[in-house]
């Protein structure tokens, strides 16, 4: 028995999935991760799981909304790609209308091609997105307002510190049993705001 999956990933807890939905009901399975884009696609939960059911063989297709759900760094994408088409599983990336395989089971080489260009952009608007920020950070010291974060001496509310998508994030999976090290690499928390995260729900039983 094989199935076809429909993958799914949302940066934060908070943003809407529907639309990476399309008809979902088309597909025997659905796998959602709620993470950054900038984690590999097999460091995912729900990446986890997909690999898992890739490696038992029960996996005939998979579909994704468009590339950028695979990651945002262009060599995970190609490494993604590659472990697929390794095994004849094609993937579809249904926003942009390309199939990595063909139906008669042969590599796609312009779907490959265009993969590349398009996972060119995503690294880049990536990039961008950190470079304004950097901008915006230069340019309000510039005006005098200092970015320090939080004031020092100064305790952030616990359940509100818990409550940022995140740190919610990190809360359900050392809930689950993960290590910390695991944590910080699914949501892309540093490993001391991870273990904040552990000590509070230490404090808060």
């Amino acid at each position: 028995m094989s199935i076809s999956i429909l993958y799914v990933r949302c940066s934060t807890i908070e943003q809407n999935s529907d639309r990476q939905r399309v008809n979902e009901n088309d597909f025997d399975k659905v796998i959602e991760d709620r993470c950054s884009g900038t984690i590999s696609m097999f460091s995912r939960t729900g990446g986890i799981e997909l690999k898992k059911l890739i490696d038992l063989k029960l996996v005939s297709s998979i579909s994704i909304w468009q590339i950028d759900r695979c990651g945002r760094d262009l060599h995970d994408i190609l490494s993604f790609i590659k472990y697929t088409t390794e095994r004849k599983i094609p993937v579809k990336f249904i926003n942009q209308g390309l199939c990595t395989i063909h139906d008669n089971g042969d590599e796609n080489p312009i779907s490959k091609m265009v993969i590349s260009i398009l996972g060119v952009v995503a690294e880049m608007e990536r990039k961008l997105t950190l470079e304004r920020q950097k901008e915006g950070v230069a340019i309000a010291k510039l005006k005098g307002n200092v970015y320090l974060g939080r004031k020092p001496n100064t305790k952030e509310d616990p359940l509100k510190f818990l409550s940022k998508p995140k740190n919610k994030r990190a809360l359900e999976l050392l809930k689950k049993n993960y290590r910390g090290s695991e944590v910080a690499k699914i949501t892309g928390l540093n490993i001391n705001t991870v273990t904040k995260v552990k000590n509070l729900i230490r404090s808060l039983d």
